[in-house]
């Protein structure tokens, strides 16, 4: 008999008619006052219908009659946190695991707790686990939820200013997330950020976002092989977003795969012709292939866009220095550096500075060498008398105010020619 109305007990709670269930434990437990999954479910029902002290009430005394009932501290610990009794709450979670109850919803619960009493990374250390479980179990839905739960709490880790009446930050979206994971591989952290895209995918095999951000972290540690698989496994997935061909075709250049690369680039300049950076990534593959010239094309057309981006100008400059149009380099070069500086960027602009010097000293060897030689070679058409040489680079400087003085000799030299075969 007591079967019997536990039964329809169970059958009503399963309908909702919580108070038809209530009614039905009611006569059950007093024909067997030992039956600890009555109780159990009673408790159950009530916590549901709102009566959550009754709930708590009922679970404690599953727990009188079966010590090892571990689900009975589960669900009071359930209780005990919407009473916002956290360390009660807590207290019946741990027992709950000691007792093997190995469900994921235990771990959920203890993060939630934990994060209740902010114990940021015990938190996330248990989402994480419930995660995996979750996935054991093919519950990808609560698998989500819980690396949701994970994102936001690293969101609120970060040191934030601490101004006065500022609003509570919104929740990150998962654009901003990938975000942060790839700041945090540029301060150096590669095997947390690998550990934790690792994990998104035990969550979600086809997180095209996950895929994309590895793939920027792959590129960045010089493994262009394992980045050109994860952007190609994106692109396959039909994730549309020009990072992931532009980063594609930076890996293959270095792999030195140019038409692959160029394939890439041109694409995303067909998906976005206004983004300069494109332009910065094709002028780089065309200079890595000696077309210097069409590296140049490439880098003027970046700055048309934008004309402070640094990066176009040094790149542009380095293609001139090829070319050994050296002018043109150091122009670039110092625009380059100029930009740095307004910036704060006193690690690039000490590189474009170090560059700059570089070509300037070979520039003034150069002009040395080249003066010598004018010198000497005037010198000895005007008979070896440098006040006639002297009179007459000063009639040029005179007339052609502003240039340089390897441009008077040459220009006296030629005019002395000119008289000579007239």
């Amino acid at each position: 008999m007591t079967s019997e109305f536990y039964n329809r007990g169970l059958e009503k709670a399963k309908q909702k008619d919580y108070a038809g269930a209530i009614e039905e434990f009611n006569q059950a437990i007093p024909l067997d006052p030992y039956f600890s999954a009555a109780y159990m479910e009673r408790g159950l029902t009530y916590y549901n219908s709102d009566a959550i002290l009754q709930g708590v009430f009922d679970y404690t005394e599953a727990i009188k009659l079966d010590g090892k009932n571990a689900k009975a501290y589960y669900f009071r610990a359930l209780a005990k946190l919407t009473l916002k009794n956290l360390p009660g709450a807590l207290e019946d979670i741990e027992k709950a695991i000691q007792l093997k109850f190995n469900n994921a919803a235990v771990y959920d619960l203890r993060g939630i707790v934990q994060r209740k009493q902010g114990k940021i990374q015990d938190a996330i250390t248990n989402f994480k686990k419930a995660a995996e479980l979750y996935i054991v179990q093919k519950d990808k839905e609560n698998a989500r939820l819980c690396l949701d739960k994970i994102q936001q709490l690293k969101s609120k880790s970060q040191p934030t200013p601490n101004i006065a009446n500022s609003k509570p930050a919104a929740i990150i979206s998962t654009q901003d997330y990938f975000t942060q994971l790839l700041a945090k591989a540029e301060q150096g952290d590669i095997k947390e950020v690998i550990a934790d895209l690792n994990w998104i995918f035990k969550a979600d095999s086809q997180d095209t976002h996950a895929y994309c951000c590895r793939g920027v972290v792959y590129y960045k540690i010089g493994n262009y092989q394992d980045a050109i698989t994860d952007f190609n496994q994106a692109i396959q997935l039909n994730f549309q977003d020009v990072i992931v061909y532009r980063n594609g075709g930076k890996a293959r250049c270095q792999l030195r795969d140019y038409q692959g690369a160029l394939a890439y680039i041109n694409h995303a300049m067909k998906m976005q012709p206004q983004d300069n950076l494109v332009y910065i990534t094709r002028g780089n593959i065309y200079h890595f292939m000696g077309n210097y010239l069409a590296a140049i094309q490439d880098y003027s057309q970046a700055i048309k866009i934008t004309s402070i981006h640094p990066l176009a100008y040094y790149n542009r400059g380095l293609s001139y220095t090829c070319l050994e149009e050296m002018l043109n380099a150091v122009a670039d070069y110092q625009k380059a550096a100029s930009i740095y500086c307004e910036q704060e960027d006193w690690e690039n602009y000490q590189q474009v500075l170090n560059s700059l010097q570089k070509i300037q000293s070979s520039l003034l060897e150069t002009n040395k060498a080249t003066y010598h030689l004018l010198r000497q070679r005037l010198l000895r058409m005007v008979g070896g008398h440098w006040e006639i040489a002297q009179r007459l680079i000063q009639q040029k400087k005179e007339f052609y105010p502003g240039m340089l003085d390897e441009w008077y000799l040459q220009k006296v030299i030629d005019d002395l020619e000119k008289d000579r075969r007239s």
